[in-house]
C-alpha cells in the first residue's frame, strides 16, 4: 500500500475521498475485487493485539481514518495527515456516484430491518440508486453454517458492484477474509455502525462535536454502557502506545504486527 501514515503498524491511508471514489470507479470498469476498510482507535489497539486483524488491514486496497484520535497519532509519529472520513459522512456522495454510475450496493449487517430502513432513507435522497438487496448481520457467520451459506448465495446472486458490510470489529473483516473467494463483488467497503445511524437506530453525536474532534464523547453520553470501556480505558491506552511507538523508532526503521 502506498500513500499512507504508518501508525502502530497500520497503514492509513492519506488517499482523499475523491481519490478513492475514482479508484473504485477503476477497480468496477476493470471487475477487480478489493477491500476498503477503516480504522479509528479501537481498530489499532485491536490490530496491535491481533496479527490476523493488523495484517487483514494491510493488506486492504484503503484503510480509512475514521476519527482524530488517528489523525492526531499519525501528527504525533511524523506521519503524513490523513483525511477524516467516518462512513456515515461519506455514504451519501458514495450513493451519488452509485446513482450517477449505475453501480448497485448491497447492504448487510445491523439488526433485523436495520439495513433495509438504511436503503429506503437514501433512495428518498437518490431516488435512481440501485440497492439490489440487505440482510441484517445477525446469522450464523461459520463458513460453512447454512445461513451463511444462504446469505452468501443471496449475495452473489444479485452480484453487486459495492458490498457494504455493517457487523462491527473485527466480525466484519474475518467475515470478508474467510468468504473472500464464494462472494461475488467488486468493492467490499466495510462501515461498522453506520446502518444504525443512517437508520436513526442510534443517535449521533451533534456536528460541532463530530467537527470538532469530540465525536468520542458524544458516543460516550449516547452509549455509556455499552462504550465506556472504549473511551476510558482503550483512548489513553491508545495513546500511551503511540507515544511509546515515537520512542521506538528513534532506536529503530519502525514497527510492524
Amino acid at each position: 500500500m502506498s500513500n499512507t501514515a504508518l501508525v502502530l503498524g497500520v497503514n492509513i491511508s492519506i488517499s482523499t475521498l475523491p481519490e478513492i471514489f475514482l479508484d473504485i470507479t477503476q477497480r468496477i470498469k476493470y471487475k477487480e475485487k478489493v477491500v476498503i476498510a477503516y480504522a479509528n482507535i479501537h481498530a489499532l489497539i485491536l490490530a496491535h493485539k491481533d496479527k490476523r486483524f493488523c495484517d487483514f488491514l494491510n493488506s486492504s486496497t484503503y484503510v480509512i481514518c475514521d476519527g482524530f484520535g488517528v489523525k492526531l497519532a499519525a501528527s504525533i509519529l511524523d506521519q503524513p495527515s490523513p483525511p477524516r472520513n467516518s462512513p456515515p459522512d461519506w455514504i451519501e456522495k458514495l450513493s451519488a456516484l452509485c446513482e450517477n454510475e449505475g453501480y448497485s450496493m448491497y447492504f448487510i449487517g445491523g439488526k433485523l430491518g436495520i439495513a433495509e430502513k438504511s436503503a429506503i432513507i437514501l433512495r428518498k435522497h437518490f431516488p435512481d440508486l440501485k440497492i439490489c438487496g440487505t440482510h441484517d448481520g445477525y446469522f450464523n457467520k461459520e463458513i460453512q453454517s447454512n445461513e451463511n451459506l444462504k446469505v452468501i448465495t443471496e449475495i452473489n446472486k444479485n452480484a453487486p458492484e459495492i458490498l457494504i458490510v455493517g457487523f462491527g470489529m473485527p466480525i466484519q473483516e474475518f467475515w470478508i477474509e474467510e468468504n473472500w473467494d464464494n462472494l461475488n463483488f467488486n468493492v467490499a467497503i466495510l462501515v461498522g455502525a453506520m446502518f444504525d445511524y443512517i437508520s436513526g437506530e442510534t443517535k449521533r453525536a451533534p456536528k460541532w462535536m463530530t467537527d470538532h474532534g469530540l465525536e468520542w464523547l458524544g458516543r460516550l453520553i449516547i452509549e455509556p454502557k455499552r462504550l465506556w470501556h472504549r473511551y476510558l480505558i482503550e483512548l489513553p491506552y491508545f495513546f500511551f502506545l503511540v507515544f511509546k511507538e515515537k520512542i521506538t523508532r528513534k532506536f529503530s526503521k519502525g514497527h510492524s504486527c
